[in-house]
């Protein structure tokens, strides 16, 4: 995003996805008399503007749409809507993603997919001219520094080309379109830091279990450490205080639980002022403004998000917004340089929503794109927060979406997320919607380990895969069934990645406890997991040990916690779901566990997917993948 940086905090870096016919009968949930069930396809409708994005002067907002088979920008005049157009024209790259490079430009991503070559092209809004940055390179890139004013002749990337593990500094030239290599990283710097002078005078460096901020006055002299952090301390810096060049807006929890937002100095590596904390989560990342070089707000999110302002201007027109919108959340995007104009996203748990671009001079809010028009004024099925206390007396955090009508002894979809290094959050989730349209009430838990509720929760999920984690997953089904929530005899566990995991040591280990269980993409021995790490997450294998375990050293462990060794004491049906270009989790260990399955007579539906991942790209396999799930959940359940 050009404006408001949205910087990820989680190095346990894993990926994530996203669900009939009729429930229940006799006096169990069903369908009301003369009720039809919304089309699968429609809670999955995509919206056909994705990636929108203000220009700084807020005259053009730019989004990815489809054309000839290939994602391409286009650009809305926001002052003279006739000259609205088509900026790119791909037939066979895809634009990946994006930004805004000044009001006049901007730079791209052109390839078949993120795994393709890095090609960079610039291309000019007015004469629609499009360029290479710099001749294509293998590998990968992060941007360093955009300028926030100006028409900047260049720009500060980070690229691993080089060496796959490391990220080496480069100064992008605009003008003359080639690259400069700055700084040559030696050896596990992971983040490089610009001030808005260009100079690059912060550094992190980590090992995954120790981290090293380092400090230089201006560039070419070299870094000397000025603080050093242990395993689930972090300071991790968001941008420069205005009209400073080393004092940063930093997310901290040095000596404390929780990520708070400080002033941190990158001279002394030391914390100067705390501006906001909370004792129950932590503070998020996003707020940051490049384009105004300050903090503008931040927030922390419990159940829903709690924003504290830092610019009134900013603090008053969001209040505006609000009038606009009662009752729903607001969740800022996008901003010009002037704050008159702002884009932002509107949803709740039972409505998708909607983008919008608001304009402060006139008070109003328009309407860019739907979230998903096919399910606009549909009566969906509202999210309730609850929280419960697992067998060692953890407060645990998660949600309940009730079917309609109900909210006694439903057949019940525990739905784990993936990670564990993610959290569930309270909104709009189409997977959910879906699975609750079908009868089901489902429930989501945000388990030991999970991000955003402090770093003694985090690391409580350490070498716990089938341990504790597992069983604040049962605590909670069990806290549903205790509260006439759950109907003990139908309940199914269902997740992708990490939830599929979850899934397949549930069928295994707690057969006595769901009557079915949906993996996706599940990792059914976690010793083929640490061999598909990809080569710039190799920096990470530390942090993985300690947050997974060893195999090398704790394949014991590794053994007794891997359901592919166990298929044997599956005693539920088993639906599994693989997709071909999945790289962390095994072709070859699914169909191994597939085939036991059916050696010992036990049910199982299984789907290859040779050309998606558990993201289910590819609209055709998401869709065939959700009618497969409603039939194997009727089939189970009732």
């Amino acid at each position: 995003m050009r404006i408001l940086k949205n910087v990820s905090l989680i190095f346990f870096i894993l990926s994530i996805s996203l669900g009939g016919v009729f429930t229940a009968c006799d006096n169990k949930t069903k369908p009301r008399q003369g009720e039809s069930l919304i089309p699968v396809a429609d809670f999955f409708e995509s919206p056909d503007r994705t990636n929108l994005s203000l220009s700084p002067d807020g005259r053009f907002l730019a989004y990815l749409g489809f054309d000839n088979h290939c994602t391409n920008i286009f650009l809305l005049d926001l002052i003279e809507p006739d000259s609205s157009k088509q900026l790119t024209y791909q037939e066979d790259l895809d634009v990946q993603y994006f930004f805004w490079v000044d009001s006049a430009r901007i730079a791209f991503s052109n390839s078949q997919s993120f795994k393709d070559s890095v090609r960079m092209m610039l291309v000019d809004v007015q004469s629609e001219e499009i360029e290479p940055m710099f001749p294509a390179v293998p590998g990968k890139v992060r941007w360093v520094h955009i300028p926030g004013s100006g028409r900047p002749d260049y720009l500060l990337a980070a690229m691993n080309d080089r060496d796959s593990s490391l990220f080496d500094l480069y100064r992008i030239d605009l003008e003359n379109k080639t690259r400069e290599l700055l700084d040559k990283n030696k050896g596990n710097i992971s983040r490089w830091f610009a001030s808005s002078d260009g100079q690059v005078r912060l550094a992190l460096t980590s090992d995954s279990l120790e981290e090293s901020l380092l400090y230089r006055p201006r560039n070419h002299l070299p870094f000397a450490e000025v603080l050093k952090i242990g395993l689930g301390t972090s300071v991790y810096p968001m941008g420069l205080v205005k009209d400073s060049l080393d004092v940063f807006y930093a997310l901290s929890n040095v000596d404390r639980d929780k990520l708070a937002l400080v002033k941190w100095d990158a001279k002394t590596g030391e914390e100067i002022e705390l501006l906001l904390e909370s004792d129950q989560v932590d503070i998020n990342s996003g707020g940051y403004s490049t384009l105004h070089e300050d903090m503008l707000y931040t927030s922390s999110t419990l159940v829903k998000d709690s924003l504290t302002f830092y610019n009134d201007t900013l603090a008053d027109n969001y209040k505006k917004i609000q009038g606009h919108f009662p009752g729903m959340m607001i969740h800022i995007l996008d901003v010009d340089r002037s704050l008159d104009k702002l884009l932002f996203h509107v949803f709740s748990d039972v409505k998708p929503g909607g983008f919008y671009l608001y304009d402060a001079q006139v008070d109003s809010a328009s309407l860019i794109v739907k979230s998903n028009p096919k399910l606009e004024g549909v009566d969906l099925h509202p999210t309730e927060a609850v929280t419960f206390r697992s067998r060692d007396d953890l407060p645990i955090q998660g949600y309940v979406t009730y079917p309609k009508g109900n909210k006694k002894n439903n057949p019940t979809v525990v739905l784990v997320h993936d990670g564990p290094g993610r959290r569930d959050y309270w909104g709009f989730n189409s997977q959910v919607q879906f699975l609750a349209s079908r009868g089901y009430a489902v429930f989501q838990v945000n388990y030991r380990g999970s991000k955003g509720f402090g770093k003694d929760f985090w690391a409580a999920g350490f070498k716990e895969w089938g341990g504790k984690v597992q069983t604040d997953i049962t605590d909670g089904v069990a806290w549903l069934i205790h509260q006439d929530i759950a109907d003990k005899d139908r309940i199914a566990i269902m997740g992708s990645g990490f939830g599929g995991y979850s899934a397949l040591y549930a069928a295994t280990f707690n057969s006595s406890m769901f009557q079915c269980a949906i993996s996706n993409s599940g990792y059914s021995n976690l010793f083929t997991f640490f061999k598909e790490i990809p080569p710039h997450l190799q920096p990470y294998l530390q942090l993985y040990y300690e947050m997974v375990g060893n195999p090398h050293k704790e394949s014991d462990m590794f053994r007794a916690t891997s359901p592919v060794f166990h298929a044997d004491k599956v005693s539920i049906p088993v639906m599994l779901v693989q997709g071909g270009k999945e790289r962390v989790s095994s072709v070859t260990d699914v169909h191994q566990f597939v085939r036991a399955l059916k050696n010992n007579h036990i049910p199982v539906k299984y789907m290859y997917l040779e050309d998606d991942t558990r993201r289910l790209e590819k609209e055709e396999n998401k869709i065939s993948y959700y009618l497969e799930v409603e039939k194997f959940l009727y089939q189970y359940l009732h």
